[in-house]
């Protein structure tokens, strides 16, 4: 072969080369000592915080003589998911016991039931549990009788929607008043006249079915036990047929009309707030005129003057009544 003839090239080419079998490690990386770690993402402020524990249900009795209203509000309320209908009642004597056994939060309570009426009923529901008058009944002096023995609200079927009846049992239990027009009504015109309307007889003997029965025990002491039929309302007995023969003079105490007032509703049993409210004035004006009802009566406490206003105190022939 010539000295200057090349030798042939490879077919594949003198230049390739084969892909080595195995990769080169990685270089591992070192960071710098200033380098800082990735910021973890922050929180969104939207995000569901901790979960707070269910409360627990507004606990009711219903008190209706009429099954279809009871069971129409059986459904109603308890379909709300923080109302629930605990027992139910078919007069006032039920009513009572059925309160005492589930100590509810809120009474609805009618007015004309057999038996034991809910204005009988109704001075010593208040003691356990706040009452919603919910009646078919609008007469003013029921309305007004209805409030000054405690009831913490006054609706009349057929003036509230189903949204108003349950606000009106929320409301209740948080100490809101409400009424619907019929109640308001009455309420205005106490307003405009200055004084509630005469109290005498209301319709059909209403508020009298207990007038002759012993008192009541103090509600923190009531066993679940314990019958309506033991008890008694606070009001005076000499209002209502069954009581006492005489009647006390109350003219020689000397009060005002406002005064007097403000003693029967002391004598029947309500606090200074639900005077307050009753009255529309404020409750230092009430204790205002206790302290002045009080020096009247030549009374202490208010059971004294109580026992002087319905004539039960015991003579003192050396002291001036």
């Amino acid at each position: 072969m010539p000295d200057d003839v090349s030798p042939a090239p490879n077919r594949h080419g003198a230049a390739h080369h084969h892909a080595p079998r195995h990769p080169s490690p990685p270089i591992p990386f070192t960071p710098s000592p200033d380098a800082r770690p990735p910021a973890l993402p922050s929180p969104s402020p939207f995000s569901p915080g901790p979960v707070a524990p269910a409360a627990e249900p507004l606990r009711v009795v219903v008190a209706d003589d009429n099954p279809v209203v009871r069971a129409g509000l059986g459904v109603l309320l308890s379909g709300r998911a923080d109302i629930q209908v605990v027992a139910e009642a078919t007069d006032g004597r039920e009513a009572y016991e059925k309160t005492l056994e589930h100590r509810p939060d809120v009474v609805l309570l009618d007015v004309r039931m057999p038996g034991v009426d809910g204005i009988s009923a109704l001075p010593h529901l208040v003691g356990i549990a706040p009452v919603l008058m919910l009646t078919y009944s609008r007469e003013s002096a029921i309305v007004h009788e209805a409030l000054r023995l405690g009831a913490g609200g006054y609706l009349v079927h057929g003036e509230f929607t189903a949204n108003q009846l349950v606000q009106a049992v929320r409301d209740t239990k948080d100490g809101r008043a409400n009424f619907t027009v019929t109640a308001a009504d009455a309420l205005l015109a106490h307003m405009r006249h200055g004084t509630p309307p005469r109290r005498g007889p209301l319709p059909e003997g209403l508020g009298s079915a207990l007038a002759t029965a012993p008192a009541p025990p103090p509600p923190h002491t009531a066993e679940p036990s314990e019958s309506l039929s033991q008890l008694q309302p606070v009001v005076g007995q000499s209002s209502v047929s069954g009581g006492p023969s005489t009647t006390p003079n109350r003219q020689q105490y000397g009060l005002s009309s406002r005064e007097v007032e403000i003693m029967d509703l002391i004598a029947s049993g309500m606090s200074n707030q639900q005077i307050a409210a009753t009255c529309f004035i404020s409750e230092k004006t009430v204790k205002n005129h206790i302290n002045r009802i009080f020096t009247k009566l030549h009374s202490a406490t208010r059971s004294e003057a109580i026992a002087h206003w319905l004539g039960t105190a015991p003579r003192n022939p050396g002291r001036q009544p």
